[in-house]
Parts: structure tokens; sequence; C-alpha cells
């Protein structure tokens, strides 16, 4: 562990690693020494709105986010150090990856920033995905801006420029109109030959809106692609100004490409290398497993993204997770309290979950949905959480616990089936990380059970996306001539890592396959409910 004065040098002589991750309800900042621990960190909450029917965040409460977080990373530097931050060696800036940002020549915003969260680009992605033979998602940027397109909307033609958000901030800072491939292949697909965006689909797509005669083509208004460690610009001292409104902070600092938060996932779990995947598990649910080859054709409930440095990522979203196993164990905490028990949260939590390694492996004959929202793996526009039984089911609170744990990745083990029992693909290891592995071992325990494969848990899974985007902004800064990130992240950074695994447990998979019948037998009562629950 690096001792506080050598963290103090390191920091006088501007020695560290900066990265700003805008997350969906907080972003955070985290300063990295040599050693990539963190050592000073500063956040802010924010929401997305609903404005005209569109879910966004205003440009006021962009900047004011960040300007925040750094001043409380700053604050937090100098209280525990005693110096103020004024050098810092290379930064980076990651964010939601997907919507849609479109500048005109004079760089205004010509409409409210669309978030990932907009599902209103059907029409485009029902053109787009035969188009290319590609899944193209609704939240993918080129289907908000063919959509835009499709609606007629005036500000197409001025665009002269459209990118992410964490690409607007990065241009912003640097004067670069760049965007790590990582984030560039949820704007558009990428040819991982070239690291680049594929030719043949950009002029299929010049060739699809030829006819309405806007003034530019498509690779003039898309960011350039980096792969991660490649040369994405400077802290300009416009750029300085703009993130340390004290103005304590030098310009000068290097920046790495910038980067969506499936990247920096990847990088905060050492997981770049192929044949390695994460699964992040929250109030949705997340897996991506890098390929060592193709997929043999274009599924509906698989993505395909990049690495930071550009190896192809199959990713499995559902939109479901823990959201109705935690409004269960609220409930359970409201009865306790009824009966004036108090209890914290980590030991209800941590109480109810284990009691679900008791029960039986098939959760004893009982079904709950956790759709709280629509589930696209399913094809659910509206959720109806459910619970379902029958009368010789083996209703115990170890079963219905089980069963919720399950059926939180159920969704996802649609998808997961289709890349290992289809596709063949292989996974040599898989890191959780999330609210639904905090409990030790029981969250690992049912996913191994899903992808009958051992699944890892590391001690600094929970450090997030931000200290992911430091660790990339560190590999700008120190890598070493031809070192790969993979290399980089498993030697520099994770070597000393201590990480938790556990394998599958024969009975836990089997019943699991016996649940999951249950699950998709039981897709036409959900259906029912959505339609008689309306």
């Amino acid at each position: 562990m690096t001792d506080k004065n050598q963290i103090i040098k390191e920091i006088r002589a501007g020695e560290t690693s900066l990265g700003i991750e805008f997350g969906s309800t907080r972003i955070k900042a985290v300063l990295v020494g040599k050693e990539h621990a963190p050592i000073a960190s500063g956040s802010y909450e924010w929401e997305n709105q609903l404005v005209d029917g569109i879910w966004t965040y205003s440009l006021e409460d962009i900047w004011k986010g960040l300007q925040t977080s750094y001043q409380e990373l700053a604050k937090d530097v100098k209280e525990q150090y005693g110096e103020i931050l004024t050098k810092i060696g290379s930064m980076g800036f990651s964010a939601m990856m997907h919507g849609y940002m479109p500048f005109d020549e004079e760089d205004n915003l010509l409409v409210p920033f669309r978030t990932w969260r907009n599902n209103i680009t059907e029409q485009a992605t029902d053109v787009l995905t035969p188009l290319f033979g590609q899944q193209i998602p609704q939240r993918w940027s080129i289907a908000h801006l063919y959509q835009a397109i499709l609606n007629g909307e005036e500000h197409v033609k001025d665009i002269t420029f459209f990118t992410t958000l964490a690409g607007y901030i990065h241009w912003k800072l640097t004067g670069k109109k760049v965007l790590g491939v990582g984030d560039a292949s949820g704007m558009f697909p990428i040819d991982s030959e070239i690291v680049d965006y594929n030719q043949k689909m950009v002029e299929q797509f010049d060739e699809l809106k030829k006819e309405k005669g806007y003034p530019w083509k498509l690779r003039e208004i898309l960011p350039q692609v980096l792969s991660a460690g490649e040369d994405a610009g400077t802290l300009t001292e416009e750029g300085a100004k703009l993130l340390d409104v004290s103005g304590n902070l030098q310009p000068g600092s290097l920046v790495c490409p910038p980067e969506g938060d499936a990247g920096t996932g990847m990088a905060a779990t050492n997981s770049v290398a192929v044949r390695t995947g994460n699964v992040s598990a929250g109030t949705s649910v997340f897996a991506m497993i890098v390929l060592e080859k193709p997929l043999s054709k274009v599924y509906g409930e698989i993505d395909m993204v990049t690495t930071p440095d550009g190896m192809p990522v199959a990713m499995v979203h559902s939109q479901n997770c823990t959201s109705d196993l935690n409004a269960w164990v609220n409930l359970f905490r409201e009865n306790l309290e009824s009966f004036g028990v108090k209890v914290d949260t980590n030991t209800l939590y941590g109480t109810l979950y284990n009691k679900a390694l008791e029960g039986d492996a098939d959760c004893g004959g009982l079904l709950p949905y956790c759709y709280f929202s629509g589930e696209h793996i399913t094809h659910f526009e509206e959720g109806r959480p459910l619970f379902a039984r029958t009368p010789d089911s083996k209703f115990t609170l170890a079963n219905f616990m089980r069963s919720h744990l399950f059926t939180s990745v159920g969704a996802l083990k649609l998808g997961m089936d289709i890349l290992l029992k289809e596709e063949g693909v292989v996974v040599d290891k898989l890191l959780g990380h999330g609210g639904f592995f905090k409990t030790k071992g029981v969250g690992q325990k049912v996913m191994a059970a899903e992808v009958n494969a051992p699944v890892s848990v590391m001690e600094t899974a929970g450090e997030g996306g931000a200290w992911g985007i430091a660790l990339l902004a560190a590999y700008r800064k120190n890598k070493t001539e031809g070192e790969s990130l993979a290399s980089y992240l498993e030697e520099q950074v994770f070597a000393k890592e201590e990480s938790v695994q556990i394998a599958p447990d024969p009975k836990d998979v089997e019943g699991f396959e016996a649940f999951m019948d249950r699950y998709k037998e039981g897709l036409e009562i959900e259906r029912a409910a959505v339609v008689h629950l309306h």
C-alpha cells in the first residue's frame, strides 16, 4: 500500500490520473496514484428529466455535475493530503453510452440531449437492422439520427457533428472531436479489423438518406474513432477553466479517448482479453463477453460492441434485475418493523439472500417475473411484476428468495444461452459486479449456475466506471511501446488483486435449467397480466 507521503509526492509532481464518469444517477470523479489505487474521489447526484416526451439531461446540469464532482474531489485531496490540486498527469471522461447530441456549425446543440433511455426509434431500427445485417438497438446514436430523418425533423440538415455525452465533454475540454472505439461502437457498427466504423455500412447509410439532399455525409459528422492508449489530445487552457472553476488546475494533462460505461466496466473488471467477460447486475443487468470470432448470425437479444481497444464484444442486456427483489425485501422489513424489530439493511439482505441457498434446486415450482419495466429480450413493451405458484408448489421462504434471485437474471439467461449453447462461445473467466453480488457468495453461486461456468468477484469491482476510465487514462500516460491494454491491466493493475471464484454446482445448474423451462412456459401468463392489468 502506498504511504501518504508518497501520494503527496505524486500529487505535487502531477503523476496522478483522473477519471470522471457520468452515470445515470451519479457523476463520479476518481483520482488514482502510480499504483492505480483510488486516492481521492468526488461525486454529484443527478436525475434525468422527461421533457416533451424525451428523457434528457440539460447542458446546465451536465456542466454543473462535472464541475461539482471535480470540486468535491479537489476538496478531498486538500482534506486528506493538505495539497491544492494543480497538476494531473492524465485524465479521461466516460458516460452512459449511446444517445444523441447533434451540433451545428456554430457548435450549438440542435435538440436536447436524447439519452439511451428513449425507446423512440423503432421505425429506424426496423430499417437499419436488416440493411446492415447487424442488430441496431433503439438506443444507438445512428438509430436516433435516422429516426430524426424519418420524422422529417428540421434540425437534421444543419448537423455538422454529432456525438455521445462522453464525446461532448472531451471535445469541450480538448478541442478534439474524437471517441474511444468502445463508445463509438454504440454510435455506429465497428469493423474490429481496422478499429473504425464499418465502411460498407457507412456507404449504405449515405445511400439510404441520399434522396433527402442533406449537405453532409455520415463520416463528416461522426467523431474520429480512437483505440485505448492513442493520442486524444490534451487539456486546453479553456478546458482547464471549464473543469476547475477555482482556476487552480493547469492545462496540458494528457487525455485518453473518451469511453462509454460498458468499456470502463470492462477495464474496471480486467475483462478486455479474449474469452473473458463481466456481468454487471443491479437495477438492470448486462453481460459482456469478448469474442474470439464473430457470431454466425444476427440475434435480436444480442448487441455487438467492442472493448476499449477494439475487440468484438457480445452484449446481452436485460432491462430488469433487482428492482422487484428489492421491493420484496422492503416488504419483509416492513413486516419486521410491525413487530418492533429493527434490522439494518446489510443484515436484512444478507439473511434473506443466504436463505435462498437452503431452497430446492429448482425453487420448488415457484414462478416470479421481475418485469418492473418492459423487457426487450422477451418482447414485453410494459412491465408487470408477477408471482405465481400452483397448489402443490413448495412455498417456503427459502424457495421464495431463491426464485426471485433466479428470475432476476432469467431474461439474461435467454441471451446467454444463445452465446454459450448455440454459438459455442467459450468463457474462461467471468467477473461479477453490482448489488446482486454484494452478499458474499450468493449472487455468485446463482450466476455460476446460470452460465454453468466459474464466476469471480474482486474487491475493487465496486469502484466502478470512474475508476475504469482513470485506468484508461493511466494506460494512455504509462504504457510502453507495444504494450496492449490487456497486458497493462493484467500485469500493472490487477497482478496483486485478490478475487474469490465460485464454480457451478451441478445440482444448481440442473435446477436453474428446470426453473427456466417453467419461466419460458409461463411467459403467456405474464403477457395476460400485462393485458388484463392495463
